[in-house]
């Protein structure tokens, strides 16, 4: 089986070549590397996975390149993190329906966001009127 490092940090022009040519370099093997990119612009999302044939050989690539300094900045490599289901994103760091929320403020921050949904929350409310004069002048040509 083998094993994905997450490869972060890039600067915009690395590409796979680059990385196979890096790991070449330091005798390290990979069974293919892939830099992540936009799909609408093609311009690289500054990060890259590398499959590695075992395990040895991916905690060999995240020791040589972690922290390894390229122009200003310096890689980043662990171990790559399995995707997230969809259903999971945005849940992080809310309390689910049913549990009461952690923290400091405990009950009075539950009550104050239960307030909040009621009344329709800061991001729904219709916007009371212009704030500014640019406000104000946009507001009054259409």
């Amino acid at each position: 089986m083998s094993s994905t490092v997450f490869l972060g940090n890039l600067p915009p022009w690395v590409t796979a070549d680059d990385i196979k040519a890096w790991l070449v370099a330091e005798n390290l093997v990979a069974d293919s590397v892939k830099v992540i990119r936009n799909p609408e612009t093609q311009e690289s999302k500054g990060f890259a996975f590398i499959e590695a044939p075992n395990e040895e050989e991916m905690m060999a690539i995240i020791k040589r390149f972690d922290r390894a300094p390229l122009e200003d900045r310096l890689l980043r490599a662990n171990p790559a993190q399995p995707p997230k289901s969809k259903g999971a994103r945005g849940a992080s760091g809310r309390a689910q329906a049913g549990q009461p929320a952690q923290g400091a403020q405990g009950a009075q921050g539950a009550q104050g966001a239960q307030e909040r949904r009621q009344r329709g929350g800061k991001k729904h409310r219709k916007p009371s009127g212009p704030t500014s004069a640019f406000a104000e002048e946009l507001a009054k040509a259409l």
